[in-house]
Parts: structure tokens; sequence; C-alpha cells
């Protein structure tokens, strides 16, 4: 017997966090870097926790699934945003009819902004020494 359960994948800088959404009664199991932690433990601040549960308070699903999340790279609020794409995209695969709910509320776009690479002779990418004239 196979255990019913939808996958998706998000990405935010450099996080990555894998989601899988079983049927259940609203629990959360997190591993973070390889490392088995509480939910609130992990995500103390509650807009985390409001951004992750976001997608499924829009579609009426928070008590219907428990959680499954495996989270790697970044920071937290990259990875609460990682989670997010991730939970939206696992209940497409959930129930397809989902998507115009997602979508309206701007839950199905990856943040594609990445951190920009240093530049020789500068201190950062674009910042530069302080310039003297004597």
């Amino acid at each position: 017997m196979s255990i019913v359960q939808y996958y998706g994948t998000g990405r935010r800088k450099t996080s990555v966090a894998r989601v899988y959404l079983r049927p259940g009664k609203g629990e959360v199991k997190l591993v973070v870097n390889k490392r088995k932690r509480s939910f609130d433990e992990y995500f103390p601040q509650k807009i985390h926790k409001l951004s992750i549960y976001m997608p499924l308070a829009l579609t009426n699903n928070t008590e219907n699934f428990d959680l499954y999340l495996n989270i790697n790279g970044g920071g937290v609020s990259a990875q609460a945003d990682a989670v997010k794409l991730g939970v939206s995209r696992a209940l497409l695969e959930f129930n397809a009819e989902l998507r115009p709910t997602l979508k309206k509320n701007g839950l199905l776009k990856r943040d594609s902004r990445e951190k920009e690479r240093k530049k020789y002779g500068l201190l950062k990418a674009r910042k530069a020494s302080q310039y003297h004239k004597r």
C-alpha cells in the first residue's frame, strides 16, 4: 500500500524547499538542513508561519493536509518563501482547479531575484572604496 502524497518544489534565492502534502490533521513535520526541528522552533516569527499557511488557508485546506518539509540553504525568510511556493505547487498537483485562486493571489510566481556577483576591484557587487583626491 503506497502513501498518497502530493509534491511541490519551491525556490527563493539559495533556498530549496521540498514539500510533501499528505492527507491528515494539519500537522507540520520539518527537516531543515538534515536536522529534525519543530515548526514553531524553526519559524518563530508569525509572519513566516502566515506566509507558509497562506496557500492552504486560501483554498480551505488547512485541516486536510499534513506538511512534510525538507529545506536546504539560505536564510529563514527565503526558506519561508520557498516553502510557500512549494505548498502552492503541491496543491496544484492535488487539484488543478485551485489554480485561478492561487494565481490571483500571486502564489505561483517564483521570485527570481538572486544575489549579484562581486566584481574585482570593488568591495561588493557595486560598492567601491571611497574616492580620495590626494
